[in-house]
């Protein structure tokens, strides 16, 4: 499985961004979940959303809850993460994660262990 982040970029404070995840070789419609992590040098990781593998189900973190908004297509094999409002406070580098077992919410709340990682994207809002 490999998972390749697109559609980072420098954007000005209330604009929108759309983040892009190919998920090669991820079995979607049997188990497991992806989503977006982010994270800010010098702070902890932090997951954002996520989205069931096998249904509609979805978790957002408080922070981006009403703003983003994920979504996936399954005959592409690709998640993507629609960012609408953005502030300054959601500067970082967002990387894709899957897991084959877990579900959105559980996944967006494990930090370290799962099955796997992308590389990230860099999201800078500035004015």
């Amino acid at each position: 499985v490999q998972l390749v982040e697109s559609g980072g970029g420098l954007v000005q404070p209330g604009g929108s961004l759309r983040l892009s995840c190919v998920a090669s070789g991820f079995t979607f419609g049997e188990e497991g979940a992806i989503g977006w992590f982010r994270q800010v040098p010098g702070k902890e990781r932090e997951g954002i959303s996520c989205i069931s593998a096998v249904d509609s189900s979805t978790y957002y973190h408080g922070s981006v809850r009403g703003r983003f908004t994920i979504s996936k297509d399954i005959s592409k094999k690709t998640v993507y993460l629609q960012m609408d409002n953005l502030k300054l406070e959601d500067t970082a580098v967002y990387s894709c994660v899957a897991d084959e077992l877990l579900i959105p919410k559980s996944l967006c709340r494990t930090l370290y262990g799962l099955d796997y990682y992308g590389k990230g994207t860099q999201v800078t809002v500035s004015s």
